[in-house]
């Protein structure tokens, strides 16, 4: 401890004890900059005031000393607590802007344009439920006269799971320009996650394809929640189910593929388990309660329908979502 530091304080406290007035107070004030110029730790500020207090004061009562040793104590566990308070806050900042970048990468590198299709009206909602999303859309188009979406979920958050999106990305870009099936989509974005993700990171699309000419659509899963197919001259809705495995778990599995026709007035709902199982504080919603509400919103453009879904499902959450909402409508004019 240095002891002209100890002797200015010294100085300065007793001063202040004599005088007791605002400009001895100031120059006290102002000594702050010596602790912490000479890196002196809070304790050990106390044991110099401590000692100045008892030579300014010779007849300090005991008790009195005594209560500046307990207090040299706490401020022993005070400052290691301190610090390491401080050294959290630090990380997280550090963490906090790791997560812009990687949001902005995001935003960049999985950014989709819901395409104008002739004949199709599309509709799409996309929220997270934290800063970064685990599901992901992407729309493709072959110059065929079809149009391919696909609707994916990471079962995970944050950044691996923004890295494991654009893994998806990646395959599926590696299919533009090519009529390639929906199995046959899947089966190449699995051979790449298969190769290039964890295995503790597990991904579930949906894959499907709109042919304009005969309207029909043609779709695979891996491991996704069932599409809705709305049925206009029949006013019942139908899953839309296929048989795979979740993307990544074997490399040469063969996905289903079945295909179904859209007439006028008819749509499809493709959807993440953000939307399947919506919770309120006391219960989940089931499938019936999503198919009154797209029953009431049927006469609606695709955007409306999505847009409304959304908007009753996040209001019975109280606006909090617990998982990454995902809808997307494809609505035949």
């Amino acid at each position: 401890m240095p002891q002209e530091v100890g002797k200015k304080y010294k100085e300065l406290l007793r001063q202040y004890i004599d005088r007791q007035n605002e400009k001895d107070l100031y120059f006290g004030q102002q000594f702050i900059r010596k602790f912490i110029e000479k890196n002196i730790p809070p304790e050990d500020v106390i044991s110099i005031h401590k000692t100045a207090l008892m030579e300014s004061v010779p007849d300090m009562p005991d008790s009195l000393n005594h209560s500046f040793d307990f207090l040299i104590e706490m401020m022993i566990h005070y400052g290691l607590a301190l610090r390491e308070h401080q050294s959290l806050i630090r990380k997280q900042e550090e963490l906090q802007m790791e997560m812009n970048v990687a949001l902005k990468v995001q935003d960049t590198l999985l950014k989709t344009e819901v395409p104008s299709v002739e004949g199709l009206d599309i509709g799409l909602v996309t929220e997270s439920a934290k800063q970064m999303s685990g599901d992901y859309v992407y729309f493709l188009c072959d110059g065929n006269d079809k149009i391919g979406v696909a609707v994916a979920d990471v079962m995970g958050k944050g950044i691996p799971a923004a890295l494991c999106m654009t893994m998806v990305k990646f395959g599926l870009d590696s299919l533009q320009n090519d009529n390639t099936s929906p199995q046959n989509a899947l089966a190449a974005v699995n051979r790449i996650v298969e190769k290039s993700v964890d295995d503790s990171m597990f991904i579930s699309m949906f894959y499907g394809k709109y042919n304009m000419q005969d309207f029909s659509f043609s779709y695979s899963s891996a491991g996704h929640e069932p599409a809705l197919l709305y049925k206009s001259s029949e006013n019942i809705f139908k899953e839309l189910g296929a048989k795979g495995l979740l993307l990544g778990v074997l490399p040469d599995f063969k996905y289903e593929e079945r295909t179904v026709q859209l007439e006028k007035g008819d749509f499809l709902v493709i959807m993440t388990d953000g939307v399947t199982e919506a919770r309120t504080e006391t219960d989940f919603i089931d499938e019936a309660y999503i198919q009154d509400l797209l029953e009431k919103a049927k006469g609606e453009c695709a955007q409306t329908i999505a847009e409304k879904i959304y908007e009753e499902l996040a209001s019975i959450q109280n606006y909090r979502l617990h998982d990454d909402f995902t809808i997307v409508v494809l609505k035949r004019d």
